[in-house]
């Protein structure tokens, strides 16, 4: 009687769908150990917003400072532009939106550099600091810009004075979304450029690779634990008796 070549309690070491060996492991699939955690990427997104809001305050010096004036003046009775086909007015909105365009320009960059293993909240982060910055530069340009009081602006400089009046945006909700939108745009091709690339999944342990069936380079030919298969004994059995 012959006995069977492999026993019954032993794996057939050329069964590719058996467990892996002792001691491989499993690479781990999704995300890698420099990823964030919830608590850490919930801080990260907490100080991007404070600090893209915070930059609203650049954003609305520099508005005060390059958006153009529209000079009124008074009769003593009424006050009236001086050049009524001027188009300051337009013009301020305009230089509002293209500053908010290249604050989130940079913003995104700076995000998109400094955290590229920032998540989604990172990305949410930036576009409500877009939003908070964009509402803060709108008042920091108000607060600081001429008198919003025409009427005792008009009486302190004195009949036939021009003065400026006050500094005003006409679309607010669409001056103000141009900051998140554009972070968030450019932030999104940053990063599918430039961001972090995770490592394919691997069988990863003695005696495993990625190839489907092929033994690592520490099994020795022929899949035995000790060297190359016994060959079978004449008549189909094993030549143990």
């Amino acid at each position: 009687m012959t006995a069977p070549l492999t026993p019954p309690h032993q794996p057939n070491p050329h069964d590719p769908w058996q467990s892996p060996p002792s001691g491989s492991h499993l690479a781990p699939a999704y995300g890698s150990p420099d990823d964030p955690d919830t608590a850490t990427e919930l801080r990260q997104a907490a100080v991007v917003t404070v600090l893209v809001a915070l930059a609203g305050i650049a954003l609305g010096l520099l508005w005060l400072w390059l958006a153009p004036r529209v000079p009124l003046v008074s009769d003593g009775s009424a006050v009236f532009l001086e050049n009524s086909e001027g188009e300051e007015a337009i013009g301020a909105d305009g230089t509002f939106v293209l500053l908010a365009a290249v604050f989130g320009v940079l913003s995104a960059a700076a995000v998109a550099w400094r955290l590229r293993q920032g998540g989604v909240l990172v990305v949410v982060g930036l576009a409500l600091g877009g939003v908070l910055g964009s509402l803060l530069a709108w008042r920091v340009g108000i607060w600081l810009g001429p008198s919003s009081d025409v009427v005792a602006r008009a009486r302190e400089v004195g009949k036939g004075v021009v003065f400026d009046a006050p500094l005003e945006l006409h679309a607010v909700v669409v001056a103000v979304l141009v900051w998140p939108f554009v972070a968030l745009a450019v932030h999104v091709l940053l990063t599918a450029a430039f961001g972090v690339r995770e490592p394919e999944p691997a069988w990863v342990g003695e005696g495993w690779t990625s190839d489907y069936g092929k033994p690592g380079p520490d099994v020795p030919p022929g899949g035995g634990p000790g060297g190359p298969p016994v060959p079978p004994a004449p008549g189909g059995g094993s030549g143990v008796s």
